[in-house]
C-alpha cells in the first residue's frame, strides 16, 4: 500500500512548493523593478514602477521564460489574479473623502464627465470602428479614462481577460500618457491653453492617465494646480469602486445571454468594496499616518508584482494580432482626452467653478 499512497501524499506538497517558488520569483523580480524604477532617468520620465514591471515582465517572458521552472506557473498566476485583486482593493488608503470635497462640485463633475465619455467612446471605437473584442476594448478604454494601470489590472480581475490584452492597455497608457505629461506644460507655456489654476488643475487631474504622470505635468506649471489636478486625479480613481460594479452587472449580462440563460452569475468585483470600505478607514484617520504610508508602500509593491507577473504571461505573438488596431484605439481615446475633455473643463468650470 505505502507505494501506492506515496505519490498521493507527495504531490500536493510539491505544488504547493512550485507555486510559493513561483510567487517568490516573481516578488524578487518586482523588488528588482522597484530599484530599476527609482533611477533618475526612469523617473523623470513619470514611469511607475507598475509600468517598468509589465514591461521587464514581458522582455522576461518572451526571452528567457524557459529558464523558470514549469511548477513556478502557478505562483505566477497566483501573483497576476488573486494578489492583484488584495492591492486594488488597497488602492483604497490613497483617497480620502476630505480630499475630494476640496475640489467640490467643479473637480467631481469632471472627472464624472470625463470617465463615464472616455469609457463609451473608448468602448464603442475598439469594438465597431478597430473590430476589437470587448474586453481589449474596455481595457484600453479604463486605462485612459480612471487610473492608467491600476484600472487596468481592477477591469482585468473582473473581466477575467487574458494577460495579453492587459499589457496592450498599458502600453496605450505607457504611450499617451507619457505624451501628455511633456505636452500638457508645453502648450501651457506656450500659450496655447488658456487656463487658470483652477482650470490647469482640472484639465491635467482630468484627462492625463497614471497618477504619477499627473504630479510630473502639473508640478511644471505650478504647485497650487499640482494640489488641485492630484486631488480631482484621485476623485477619478474613486469613481473605480462603481464603474466596476456596473460593468460587473454587465458582464453578467452578457455572460448570461451568450450562454442562452436569462441571468448569469452575477460577478460582483468584491475588491472594489474593500477599496470603498478602505477610502471610509482613510477618511476616518483611525490609522496612522505612518502606518498608512507603510500599507502604501506595500500596496504599490504588491501591485508591481502583479503587472510583472501579467508582463511574464504575455506573448509578443499574441500581442501582434490586436497590437495597431489597440494602439489606435488609445489614440482615438487619447484625442478625445484632448479636445473632449478641454471642453468639458471650460464648460464645467464657468458654470461651477
Amino acid at each position: 500500500m505505502t507505494p501506492l499512497t506515496t505519490p498521493i501524499a507527495v504531490q500536493p506538497s510539491g505544488q504547493m512548493r512550485g507555486q510559493l517558488n513561483g510567487v517568490l520569483f516573481v516578488a524578487l523580480f518586482a523588488a528588482a523593478v522597484t530599484q530599476l524604477s527609482a533611477l533618475p532617468f526612469i523617473a523623470n520620465l513619470g514611469l511607475s514602477p507598475l509600468i517598468v514591471g509589465i514591461i521587464a515582465g514581458g522582455i522576461y517572458g518572451n526571452v528567457l521564460r524557459d529558464g523558470m521552472p514549469q511548477s513556478w506557473a502557478s505562483g505566477v498566476n497566483f501573483s497576476a489574479r488573486k494578489l492583484l485583486r488584495i492591492a486594488v482593493g488597497f488602492f483604497g488608503l490613497r483617497v480620502s473623502l476630505q480630499e475630494i470635497a476640496q475640489v467640490g462640485l467643479p473637480g467631481l463633475t469632471v472627472s464624472v464627465l470625463v470617465v463615464v465619455s472616455t469609457l463609451a467612446i473608448g468602448t464603442w471605437a475598439g469594438m465597431k470602428l478597430m473590430k476589437l473584442d470587448r474586453d481589449t476594448a474596455l481595457l484600453t478604454a479604463a486605462g485612459s479614462a480612471i487610473c492608467g494601470a491600476a484600472a487596468v489590472l481592477a477591469f482585468e480581475s473582473t473581466l477575467q481577460s487574458e494577460p495579453h490584452k492587459s499589457a496592450m492597455a498599458v502600453g496605450s497608457v505607457v504611450l499617451f500618457g507619457t505624451l501628455s505629461m511633456f505636452m500638457y506644460p508645453l502648450a501651457m507655456h506656450l500659450g496655447w491653453l488658456h487656463l487658470d489654476t483652477l482650470g490647469v488643475g482640472l484639465f491635467f487631474g482630468g484627462t492625463i492617465h497614471e497618477v504619477a504622470q499627473v504630479v510630473g505635468a502639473a508640478s511644471n506649471v505650478s504647485p497650487e494646480a499640482t494640489h488641485i489636478a492630484t486631488i480631482v486625479k484621485m476623485t477619478r480613481v474613486m469613481l473605480l469602486v462603481p464603474v466596476l460594479l456596473v460593468i460587473g452587472v454587465w458582464v453578467n449580462r452578457s455572460r448570461g445571454a451568450t450562454q442562452g440563460e436569462a441571468r448569469g452569475k452575477l460577478a460582483i468585483p468584491w475588491f472594489a468594496l474593500g477599496f470603498l470600505a478602505l477610502v471610509i478607514v482613510n477618511s476616518l484617520h483611525v490609522l496612522p499616518d505612518t502606518a498608512t504610508h507603510t500599507m502604501n508602500t506595500l500596496d504599490t509593491f504588491a501591485l508591481t508584482m502583479a503587472m510583472t507577473a501579467l508582463g511574464i504571461e504575455t506573448r509578443v505573438a499574441q500581442i501582434r494580432q490586436a497590437g495597431p488596431r489597440a494602439l489606435a484605439t488609445g489614440f482615438i481615446v487619447y484625442a478625445w482626452l484632448i479636445g473632449g475633455g478641454l471642453a468639458i473643463t471650460v464648460g464645467v468650470e464657468r458654470l461651477l467653478g
